[in-house]
């Protein structure tokens, strides 16, 4: 698998926003273990939504760790693993925000950290595809009470 969203991405259902559409184009990531995109236009209905620029990013990327880690030796005696590592996956979406009208935008993250034991992607990789599944599902059929809550602080 590898990361490459299409454009546009069709937004989530959310307060206050009428089938958004975000297009984007491939940007540089900050690092070489990530690949990033740009919201380059917007569409539906998002009035006051900008776009991404300088002062204002709107980036979403997609990052793994830079060396990936592999099983360890089982102890000898009792067959089992000492310790199981993780392999860390992360989805950052980087959005300027205006703290207050007439004051220049702050950049608000939200990011999605995916931890997987190593092993798992062989021994068990459907059970790791119906952790993501729901994971996303969930975050998608709550999509506007999530929003809601970030607004209004109310869960």
């Amino acid at each position: 698998m590898t990361w490459g969203i299409t454009s546009p991405v069709t937004g989530a259902a959310m307060t206050g926003l009428t089938t958004p559409t975000y297009t984007h184009v491939a940007d540089t990531a900050p690092d070489v273990n990530g690949k990033q995109v740009a919201v380059t236009a917007l569409g539906g209905t998002q009035t006051g939504v900008t776009a991404h620029s300088v002062s204002s990013p709107f980036t979403i990327t997609f990052w793994k760790q830079k060396v990936l880690k592999v099983l360890g030796k089982t102890n000898p005696v009792t067959g089992l693993l000492p310790s199981v590592p993780m392999n860390q996956y992360k989805v950052q979406t980087r959005k300027g925000v205006l703290p207050l009208a007439g004051q220049p935008a702050a950049v608000m993250d939200i990011q999605t950290v995916i931890r997987v034991p190593v092993g798992a992607d062989a021994a068990d990789p459907l059970s790791v595809r119906a952790a993501l599944s729901a994971h996303i599902g969930a975050l998608n059929q709550q999509s506007a009470g999530v929003g809601d809550t970030a607004t209004s602080g109310v869960m």
